[in-house]
């Protein structure tokens, strides 16, 4: 973690030309900043237009500042943000200016890492700021601002206060035992652990939609050479994303293409026909369409379903999906039943099986709804709020210990001590997603990954 108690300045509007840009000031004092750079104090919360001055006392630019005493801003710190044109060349002066004058460039994501800080959001409320900005779907942006307002905080500082009120009374019977509080037998300590499970498991299902929201699901097209896979990612991406012709081979490389199923992001890869070859580019191909069917969260494995092929293509799925990672995901594609709707694929041993028709359409929207359900995404956003795997792992390692503090008490072999032990790990486990247990380390990276001006 660096200095925070400089002052930081970045350009905050996206690089380029436009109608306005934007650069933010923050810091212990931005007293030095006023006169030499505006000509005078501005005034507090209030939208004032003023020259911006170069060393000379020369105008770069007029426009609108805005001045945050501290605490009331963003940050905690005296904040300032000045309004000039959209100009690179204007911007470029104006943060040269700033420099001069002693301010640095703030790192990506200072301005929020300094908000956290300073008790001004905690560390899910600041992940949201940079989840709102990355959102791709109107329900990823609802669940950020949710997030942003506070309301995955509050159920987890809610989950910590119920921790702590327990803790307090276990322990309290530990080093009071004159009070012969006997909480392995009053049934309070076992309710409120029982209470305590079921509140934690019921934020994981919440949590685990809000990782879906953020970064939905990857599926990899794969199956042998014209079995229809290009056309299936046309399909689904309502455009024509590939090439697809009748000569076998056609696709040599990965094809990655983002599609929204009712606020799920689905990236569909599409892969090269797997079979040998004796083409250097093909077999280079292949090896990198294995690769994408090991790391997807799914495989849509692609048949024939014409008469002529689909009896071939069932007798060598074994073959091939021993090649597959062990227990990888697999959905059969029957394709082209706008020329044969066979049933011969279905069995138990094949798993699901979908029914389309590339050509006309039909069936696609059934596998949009398999998607959804595979990946156990509701598409409820009303109390969905955003999230990140490190929240679904920090409250999956809550819950074990909760579960373990229970199993502790129902053994009641030195409960006391091991049940208090186990709620405290809890409690910190749900710490490292708020920021009130967390390491220089994960700060820094979490930070790292915003965009500069935030």
């Amino acid at each position: 973690m660096q200095n925070h108690t400089d002052t930081i300045a970045a350009i905050i509007t996206p690089p380029g030309r436009g109608g306005v840009g934007i650069i933010r000031l923050s810091g212990k004092t931005l007293k030095p900043f006023f006169v030499p750079l505006l000509g005078v104090k501005p005034t507090a919360r209030k939208a004032t237009l003023t020259p911006f001055l170069d060393l000379d006392h020369q105008e770069i630019d007029r426009g609108l500042v805005l001045y945050f005493p501290a605490p009331g801003s963003f940050t905690g710190e005296e904040t300032m943000e000045l309004h000039a044109h959209g100009s690179p060349v204007v911007l470029d002066q104006l943060m040269s200016r700033i420099i001069d004058l002693g301010a640095r460039q703030a790192r990506p994501g200072e301005f929020s890492e300094r908000a956290f800080l300073n008790g001004k959001l905690d560390l899910a409320q600041a992940e949201a700021i940079a989840d709102l900005i990355d959102a791709t779907t109107l329900q990823a942006a609802r669940g950020a601002v949710r997030t942003l307002k506070g309301d995955f905080s509050k159920r987890i500082n809610a989950l910590m206060e119920n921790l702590t009120k327990l803790r307090v009374y276990i322990e309290a019977s530990i080093d009071f035992p004159e009070e012969e509080v006997d909480f392995l037998s009053d049934g309070k300590v076992e309710s409120d652990l029982q209470t305590i499970i079921a509140q934690t498991r019921d934020i994981l299902k919440n949590t685990g939609q809000g990782v879906l929201l953020k970064e939905g699901m990857s599926v990899a097209i794969a199956g042998k050479p014209n079995a229809g896979k290009s056309s299936l990612l046309n399909a689904l991406a309502e455009y024509d994303r590939a090439i697809v012709t009748d000569v076998p081979g056609t696709t040599r490389d990965v094809l990655i293409e983002q599609i929204n199923v009712d606020g799920l992001i689905v990236h569909i890869i599409d892969t090269a026909g797997l079979r040998e070859s004796e083409d250097s580019v093909e077999r280079e191909g292949i090896r990198r369409a294995w690769q994408q069917i090991s790391e997807a969260d799914r495989v849509l494995w692609v048949v024939d379903s014409s008469i002529e092929s689909i009896s071939n293509s069932k007798e060598e799925w074994p073959e091939y999906r021993q090649r597959f990672p062990e227990r990888k995901n697999v959905t059969t594609i029957l394709n082209k039943i706008d020329l044969n709707e066979s049933n011969d694929w279905c069995d138990d041993k094949n798993g699901d099986v979908i029914h389309v028709s590339t050509l006309t359409g039909q069936g696609l929207d059934n596998l949009k709804a398999h998607l959804k359900t595979i990946a156990g995404y509701s598409g409820e956003g009303e109390g969905v709020y955003m999230a990140r795997r490190r929240h679904l792992s920090a409250l999956g390692d809550a819950l074990d210990c909760v579960v373990r503090a229970r199993l502790h008490l129902i053994a009641a072999t030195s409960a006391g001590e091991l049940v208090a032990e186990e709620l405290r790990q809890a409690q910190q486990q749900l710490g490292l997603i708020t920021g009130a247990f967390s390491s220089d380390e994960l700060l820094g990276e979490i930070f790292s990954s915003f965009c500069i001006g935030k």
